[in-house]
């Protein structure tokens, strides 16, 4: 599974702007990685531990702006067609997720 987080939040002023990165650093200390600017991703190893994350940023989430959180399958997510202007670049390979006997 992967958690895409999507914000959109006011920095005009220094209170903003320190919420916001407050923001984007309780994502990133919960594992998240940038995705580009305002969308960071995380990959989770099931649906129940995508929830935990879920719940845990909706838990931080500031009194102002705009986020969204989506939640899409391995598959879905390799269906995604990324560019760099206009060349085509690979999606990132999930990370190998160990196995305990």
């Amino acid at each position: 599974m992967w958690v895409f987080v999507f914000f959109d939040l006011p920095t005009e002023t220094k209170r903003e702007r320190s919420v916001a990165n407050k923001f984007r650093k309780k994502l990133m200390a919960d594992g998240f990685t940038m995705f580009q600017f305002s969308i960071y991703l995380r990959c989770c190893p099931s649906i129940e531990n995508a929830k935990v994350h879920v719940e845990r940023t909706k838990k931080n989430l500031p009194s102002n702006g705009y986020v969204g959180i989506l939640t899409v399958t391995d598959k879905q997510f390799g269906n995604m067609e990324l560019f760099f202007g206009k060349r085509a670049t690979a999606v990132e390979n999930p990370p190998q997720q160990l196995e305990m006997f």
